[in-house]
Formats: structure tokens, sequence, C-alpha cells
């Protein structure tokens, strides 16, 4: 695989099974000399249902998120990655990953984790991962 893969997409959100798929396309993208784009979408759904104020709790969200991306983007520069975009978006995490950042940016793979923090929507709304790999315009890994 390698060389193959130039612009890797990896979705995270915290996870245990985000933080394998960032491993991943960590090893995948050194491997390729790649670029790695790392998005974070903030569930505007899952924001606007909560009991505090919208703003609040968006502001505090953003903020824990950006944090967050700012460590992956040090972890990825310390594992020998030049070429990192961190991606940090409020709405729908399906039509991000599978429409919006790939027609923004040349995204050729996809690295997600087969289940993320939403697993109890899951059953509700749709597994995230399963769009992904039925949707995406490239090919998609998923990471167990």
């Amino acid at each position: 695989m390698s060389g193959r893969y130039k612009h890797i997409l990896v979705a995270v959100d915290g996870s245990k099974q985000s933080e394998k798929a960032f491993r991943e396309a960590l090893e995948l993208a050194k491997e390729s000399r790649g670029h790695l784009y790392v998005a974070c979408i903030i569930n505007e759904v899952e924001v606007a249902y909560s009991a505090y104020a919208y703003s609040k709790i968006l502001a505090e969200e953003k903020a824990n998120v950006e944090l967050e991306m700012l460590k992956k983007v040090h972890d990825a520069r310390e594992f020998g990655l030049k070429q990192i975009t961190p991606i940090v978006e409020l709405g729908n995490h399906k039509e991000y990953l599978t429409k919006i950042i790939p027609e923004a940016y040349p995204i050729d793979l996809i690295v997600i984790g087969s289940t993320g923090k939403g697993a109890i929507q899951k059953f509700t709304v749709g597994s995230t991962t399963d769009y992904v790999v039925n949707h995406a315009p490239c090919n998609v890994i998923v990471v167990k």
C-alpha cells in the first residue's frame, strides 16, 4: 500500500476506536509520505438537544475539540509527518466525511473507527461508519 494514498482523511471523535484509526492513519501517511487530514465534526444535533444553553455548550465543545486537534497535529509531527491539516466543523458527520471534505480536498482514502462515541445512536440514527463505507467517493479503511 506504500505510496498509493497521498491524501488520507481520518475521522476522530475521542473514542477508543477513533484513536486506533488515528494511529493507523499516521502509519499509512508516513509510509506514503502523504498528507494527513484529521477531522472532528461536532454533531450539532447532540449539542442542540443539551439541557444547557446551546451557545455555551457549543463554545465549550469547540474549545475542547480544538485543543484535542492541537494535540493530534503535535503527535503527527512527532511521528514524522510534515503535511497535516486539522479540520473542525459543526454539522452532520456523514455529510462532512463523504461529501464536503472530499470535495474540498483531494482525499483518496478515509480511515475511520468501527464505532465512535455515538454507539447508542447507532440504533436510532444509523452508523456513521456504515454510511461512510457505502457513500464515500474513495476507498475506506475501517479500524477495529
